[in-house]
């Protein structure tokens, strides 16, 4: 019994570790830009070729994309305005 009791606490608190971990990450506010309308600019860029990463933090939305000639291009988005920062 003792077992099962300290398996299902040890479970508990790994499960829960993850959660609590996830709250540190700081939300766009509630007024901005959906995501996908960002993208919506980044696609309508001169030579975009593709979206390979999008990141947030504080300061906003960080997409990285590459050109039809290679390039690699970090810009990084106002989540309320929506525009390059």
């Amino acid at each position: 019994m003792r077992t099962v009791v300290l398996a299902t606490g040890i479970a508990a608190f790994l499960a829960g570790g993850s959660a609590f971990a996830a709250d540190d990450q700081p939300l766009p506010p509630q007024n901005a830009k959906k995501l996908s309308e960002i993208i919506a600019k980044v696609e309508h860029r001169t030579d975009f070729r593709y979206v390979k990463e999008v990141d947030w933090d504080s300061d906003g939305y960080t997409i990285t994309y590459y050109t039809t000639d290679k390039a690699k291009v970090q810009i990084t988005y106002d989540p309320v305005t929506g525009e390059p920062k």
